[in-house]
């Protein structure tokens, strides 16, 4: 069927580990793409129905076609009909899922993900500051949020600050001489509670602004903070179980007090009910305030239990559609590569055998289509025409050959001039017989060789102009579609990571595979010296 130096080259290929593998591998994936309705589906494989048998996800059903002619000839809601009483009380009833219960275009019902819901509960301490202001003879005047510090005291304006604080000597000190006239500077120290001396807060004489010369004043201010800096404001996240709320970071809740425990489950438990509970709880020695409030399943959403890769910015499964996705890629790069190697090889055999004028025009008609700017060309024939796989694959064929047509020209042009080419002349064969019998498999190397690297270009080209967003329509699924996705919500790493990495894993086989190829094919190494 071979011939030797073919089976030869074959056989060099295989020796090659990286490429058969990859080619192995690459072909396990195809192959997996095309049964893609088996594993993700929201159609059943097999359902029995009252003593029927039907095969849903290749039959185009209705509700009729199920239930009878009594039924809407709507199309059914397999899920809904499974689940509904009159299917399960029949004991003859059968249904078998795909393993994926989730087709590229379906959204994902919210109401499924409820047990992934979260109630953020917000602690923040309270922290104890204030401000008042110091008399000559050490009244008090002007207190602003100083409650706290003063504790029994009805009424704080008008009280002797000394009756409740002991200020250290050297505040004493600068506020006698700020009353006089000789201090504009800051000062800061540690004051004892008078009827609990372990007590204390910190206290700060805040400097005057720059002025000419000090004057006596008549009141100091005197800012009042609470010693021991309370707990940064932080959060915990509660989920709803069958036994009841449960919180995630279990090393954090561990450490509250019992009592704040249970307070802060029976606050989560009621923000669960779709209410915004607040209250304020101890806190060690002081208070603090907690808030909740219910965060819903929004899209995008991680990956969960049944949805491997996450759900996408639609509600969408995105494994479902990296499947599906991977399938049309396969599909489009490879009838774009054989469509581009079938045009590059006509014309560039024509332009290479003949020659001389033909040549001469072809190449420079060949010039000027290749300057044309492809991408306008996309966006001027997608807004007339619209968005289709066949329209796209149509565009991209008229510019893909060109490539191809420049290696096979330059081959027809080094082969026609051999021995057995002339041979053929000599004994009267016509053209077509001499290119397509003697000198085409002879310049099959550089197209068996480029065709992995023109699938790669394929497969990368529809990805961005999906990505762009000239592509293919909007519900079709497409890696490119998805990594669009990804751009418009950066925090969605699961959009960043799976369509990429399924993109470049296609791309990387490809790429050892098509050097397989050209190493297999080197004609070097069918040479020897002699």
């Amino acid at each position: 069927m071979f011939s030797p130096l073919t089976q030869k080259r074959l056989h060099n290929f295989m020796q090659i580990k990286r490429a058969r593998i990859a080619l192995v591998m690459l072909c396990v994936l195809m192959g997996i793409s095309l049964i893609a309705e088996v594993i993700c589906n929201s159609k059943p494989l097999y359902l029995r129905l009252n003593g029927h048998s039907f095969l849903p996800f290749l039959q185009n059903l209705s509700q009729r076609d199920l239930l009878g002619p009594d039924a809407e000839p709507s199309a059914p809601n397999y899920h809904a009909l499974v689940a509904s009483e009159a299917f399960t009380r029949h004991p003859g009833n059968r249904v078998v899922w795909s393993p994926v219960r989730y087709s590229p275009g379906d959204v994902v019902d919210g109401r499924t993900l409820s047990a992934y819901r979260t109630v953020n509960v917000s602690i923040v301490p309270e922290i104890f500051a204030g401000r008042l202001n110091v008399l000559r003879d050490g009244t008090i005047a002007i207190p602003l949020s100083c409650e706290a510090f003063f504790p029994g005291a009805p009424r704080i304006e008008g009280q002797k600050l000394a009756t409740y604080w002991m200020l250290p000597e050297a505040m004493q000190r600068a506020l006698k001489e700020r009353f006089e006239g000789r201090q504009n500077g800051a000062i800061e120290g540690l004051a004892r509670q008078v009827s609990d001396p372990v007590t204390q807060v910190r206290v700060r004489m805040p400097a005057l602004p720059p002025q000419k010369e000090v004057r006596p004043t008549d009141s100091v201010q005197l800012y009042f903070r609470q010693l021991n800096a309370p707990d940064l404001p932080f959060q915990l996240h509660f989920r709803m179980a069958e036994k009841g709320v449960y919180p995630v970071e279990r090393g954090r809740w561990q450490a509250l007090p019992e009592s704040v425990r249970t307070a802060l489950q029976a606050l989560a438990a009621e923000a669960f009910k779709g209410t915004a509970p607040t209250a304020v709880l101890p806190w060690k020695q002081n208070k603090a305030s907690v808030a909740c409030a219910l965060s819903e399943i929004a899209w995008p959403y991680r990956p969960v239990a049944g949805h491997w890769m996450g759900i996408d910015a639609a509600g969408r499964d995105v494994f479902a559609r990296i499947l599906y996705g991977m399938r049309i890629a396969m599909i489009f790069g490879l009838v774009l590569s054989l469509w581009a190697m079938l045009g590059g090889l006509v014309i560039g055999a024509i332009q290479g055998y003949f020659g001389g004028w033909i040549d001469i025009v072809g190449q420079r008609l060949t010039e000027i289509w290749s300057a044309l700017p492809f991408l306008y060309v996309m966006i001027f024939i997608g807004s007339a025409l619209g968005r289709s796989f066949g329209l796209l694959l149509f565009c991209y064929s008229l510019f893909n050959w060109i490539g191809i047509s420049y290696y096979v020209r330059a081959e027809f042009l080094r082969l026609r001039s051999q021995t057995f080419v002339e041979a053929a002349r000599c004994q009267g064969l016509s053209s077509t017989r001499i290119i397509f019998g003697h000198i085409l498999p002879n310049a099959l190397t550089p197209m068996i060789t480029l065709f992995p690297f023109s699938l790669l270009g394929a497969i990368g080209s529809l990805a961005a102009l999906d990505f762009l967003g000239f592509g293919l329509p909007p519900l079709t699924p497409s890696w490119g579609e998805l990594l669009q996705q990804a751009q418009m919500f950066r925090w969605a790493w699961w959009l960043i990571l799976f369509p990429s990495l399924a993109l470049f894993s296609v791309m990387l086989l490809t790429v050892l595979i098509g050097e397989g190829l050209r190493d297999a094919f080197d004609p070097r190494q069918q040479s020897k010296m002699e």
